[in-house]
């Protein structure tokens, strides 16, 4: 089972991508702050993140790029969900493989999800 780790401090948009992703089958973790996903990336290996930009200690950006330097995850598909900032992600198709303004439509963001892990094992 493949598994998307879920970065926001937004409860409610975290707990709504996560329910979405595990209807489709997917294991889902969540971290409410880039901070903690940085803690727990190692452990969870995840195949794909979904970040928010705006979180406390660290933005999107800082995150994707924090990701990327690790070796292990130089590959990890990152998809950037964001409000007024999201403009910034989408500058950086080196970190981002697709920017999603909030408020988003799930199904979208499910079906990018799935087609980037699906190349993934191509």
């Amino acid at each position: 089972m493949k598994t998307v780790m879920i970065v926001d401090d937004e409860y409610l948009i975290a707990d709504i991508l996560s329910f979405a992703l595990e209807d489709e089958g997917f294991q889902t973790v969540t971290a409410a702050s880039a901070i903690k996903a940085l803690e727990i990336l190692d452990r969870e290996r995840p195949d794909m993140i979904i970040t928010d930009f705006m979180m406390p200690g660290m933005t999107g950006i800082e995150f994707a790029e924090a990701v990327k330097s690790r070796p292990r995850f130089k590959d990890t598909p990152l998809v950037l969900v964001s409000g007024a900032q999201a403009h910034l992600g989408a500058v950086r198709p080196d970190l981002f493989i697709a920017v999603f303004i909030k408020p988003f439509d799930t199904s979208l963001v499910i079906q990018q999800v799935t087609a980037a892990i699906d190349n993934e094992g191509a």
